[in-house]
This record gives structure tokens, C-alpha cells and sequence, in this order.
């Protein structure tokens, strides 16, 4: 059961222990700004009861989604992107052969700066074209960023540059897994505040809701996505009137606070790394976060 206001503490103290994101299985083909590889052991926490269906509104790098499907945390997989770049690399992973058409793809591509070049300047004639070119400027551009006014890597790890982050065997074996599972994955193209009020009345459905931040300000979202603006308000409001179990992660800001009180949701901070290895906490939001609270005092 949801705690009452006067028993929701948004001040506890946080689960202290930072996950080593090396130790977590990496299936998504993405570097992704936001990514929640580091959240993935929360996740095996909180889905200790396999979930009939699990829906990701904003799937972004896709990592808890995948690792759900991979781990069969739940039956049934539903994600959801809106940015036509990132949705083409996941319709082209779901969709038979397509996938191992991609995998090949990038094997057999020989990264240069002309190369590169050359294969960004043509327009995509198909949803795999565009997925192949969204795989190339997310390993290429400097950190994994796809959004307008991005550009490539010039000195990258070690002064590898455009190299640094380019692993195709990786890929491939990424690739070949989540084909594996694309069974067990549906993908939408389409707008994740839409397809959660669309689905708010199904008990059989577990939300993971990991939106673009831009709350209170704070517009690093822009820089990072192209789809960042988002009605916060609305989501908190949404969330409020599904019928099933749900976890939202934000960045805990004023405004995160006030809203979570307002709608009676239960919260709790977990300790992260950022992608410069920075100590941070990121804010969990849902019903019933006891299972985190357990975990904390373990």
C-alpha cells in the first residue's frame, strides 16, 4: 500500500552501496546519456514477481528493457521512442533479419573520418539505413549524443578518437542476443505519455518511466535528446491513475519532490555513478519502494 503524506520522508537516507555497472550484463548497442545500466540490480529487486507485461515509455538505450526480456523478469516486453532515430535502430533489432542485416552491417564497415562522413551524407533509403547511421553518430559523436548541433569525437579514449567507442565484433554479439529475445519484445514508435494513458487501466502492465529530464531548469535534456520537452506535471498526473506497479527514476529537484508529494507516491534515493564517475543519487518514485528499503538495511 502507498504511504500516507504524513509518513512519506523524501529525506531518507539513500541505499548507500554504488552498483560496479562492470559487474551488469551490457546488452544495448547504445552509449546513452542517462543510460540506467546501474540500475539493473534494483530492477532484479523489484520485479521478484515476474511482471505479465513490462512497458517502457521513453526506452532511450533500452538497457532495463532489454535486461528484463533477457532475464525473464516478465512475459512480455513493450517499448516505446519517440526520436525516429533511436526508434529505427530498435524496430530494425525486432524485426526478423533485419537485425542480423545491421550486425553485418557494421562488421564490414571500415570507420574513417571520410567514411564516416560519406555514410552520414547519404539519406537513408530504409528504417535499417537510418538505424546503421543512429548506431554510427551515437559510437562516433562525443558522448553518445544524437541530438541537433552533435559532432564526432576528435581526441576520444587515448587518443583514439572516432575509434574510441567503436567495438563492432561487441555490436554483433549485442545484436545476435537481442535477436534472440525479439520475441518476447514489442516495439512502438510513438509518444510514451500517450501510450501510458492508453494503457492506465490495465492491472497486468508494469511501468518503468525513465523520462528525458528538464525539470525545474535544468536543460542538460535538450542538449542530450532531441524529444526532451516534456509535461511533467502531466506524467506525475498519469501515473497517479495507472492501475498496475510502476518505478519512475528522476533527478531529485525541488519541483521532483513537490510533485511526488502532491500525488502521495512513495520515493526513495540510490546511489549512482555519473558518467564521469562521479558520486550522485538519482530519485526513485513508485507505490511501494519497501523493496528498496529492505535492501538498504540487508
Amino acid at each position: 500500500m502507498p504511504r500516507t503524506l504524513s509518513q512519506l520522508n523524501l529525506f531518507e537516507p539513500s541505499l548507500s552501496r554504488i552498483i560496479n555497472v562492470a559487474s551488469v550484463p551490457q546488452r544495448s548497442p547504445f552509449r546513452y546519456p542517462g543510460g540506467k545500466t546501474w540500475l539493473v540490480p534494483r530492477i532484479r529487486q523489484w520485479l521478484k514477481q515476474p511482471a505479465r507485461e513490462f512497458m517502457e515509455p521513453f526506452a532511450g538505450g533500452g538497457i532495463v528493457s532489454l535486461t528484463v526480456a533477457a532475464e525473464h523478469l516478465a512475459d512480455h516486453v513493450t517499448m516505446v521512442e519517440l526520436d525516429e532515430q533511436v526508434a529505427a535502430v530498435w524496430a530494425t533489432l525486432i524485426k526478423e533479419g533485419d537485425g542480423a542485416w545491421l550486425a553485418e552491417r557494421i562488421v564490414r564497415f571500415d570507420l574513417t573520418h571520410d567514411s564516416l562522413r560519406d555514410a552520414l551524407a547519404k539519406e537513408a533509403g530504409s528504417v535499417r539505413e537510418r538505424a546503421f547511421q543512429t548506431i554510427l553518430k551515437n559510437r562516433t559523436f562525443r558522448g553518445g549524443i544524437l541530438a541537433p548541433g552533435a559532432a564526432p569525437l576528435k581526441q576520444g579514449e587515448n587518443g583514439k578518437g572516432i575509434r574510441s567507442r567503436w567495438y563492432p565484433e561487441t555490436l554483433k554479439r549485442r545484436i545476435i542476443d537481442i535477436d534472440a529475445i525479439r520475441h518476447r519484445l514489442t516495439f512502438i514508435e510513438g509518444d510514451g505519455m500517450e501510450i501510458i494513458k492508453q494503457n492506465a487501466h490495465r492491472t497486468d502492465v508494469t511501468f518503468f518511466v525513465d523520462p528525458p529530464y528538464t525539470v525545474a531548469g535544468k536543460r542538460a535534456g535538450q542538449r542530450l535528446y532531441k524529444n526532451a520537452d516534456l509535461n511533467h506535471q502531466e506524467l506525475f498526473r498519469l501515473m497517479s491513475t495507472v492501475a498496475g506497479d510502476f518505478l519512475m527514476t528522476y533527478d531529485e529537484t525541488g519541483e521532483v519532490r513537490e510533485l511526488t508529494r502532491t500525488h502521495g507516491f512513495d520515493s526513495e534515493r540510490v546511489a549512482m555513478k555519473n558518467t564521469h564517475h562521479a558520486e550522485m543519487s538519482e530519485f526513485l518514485i513508485g507505490r511501494n519502494l519497501d523493496w528498496a528499503r529492505q535492501e538498504q538495511n540487508a
